[in-house]
């Protein structure tokens, strides 16, 4: 997958997948924001699960944009898995922070 996401950058460009980047990055934000206010407002509705399925399917997309930038710059995956666990476990502190306070 890694040379097929790799060709596809290198074929639009980085310039252009940034602006298809912030897209994808806007579509799952309004999934979020669409299924939360049905959760929330609407009582009639029944089934959540199509509005869920819309959201893996807008993660997937931004993923894909994702891995398109980090194999384009020579990321590996164990460099931001740990950044991601630092940010995780810095976040965690805060709110045991914000527990005490």
């Amino acid at each position: 997958m890694k040379e097929d996401l790799l060709k596809i950058i290198e074929h639009y460009g980085v310039n252009a997948q940034q602006r298809q980047f912030a897209e994808e990055v806007f579509e799952l934000q309004e999934a979020i924001l669409t299924r939360e206010l049905h959760w929330h407002y609407d009582t009639e509705i029944q089934d959540i699960r199509p509005l869920d399925n819309h959201i893996a399917e807008e993660i997937a997309d931004v993923t894909v944009m994702l891995k398109q930038f980090q194999y384009y710059y020579g990321i590996e995956n164990e460099f931001v898995l740990a950044l991601i666990k630092g940010k995780v476990d810095r976040q965690l502190e805060r709110i045991q922070n914000e527990v005490k306070e």
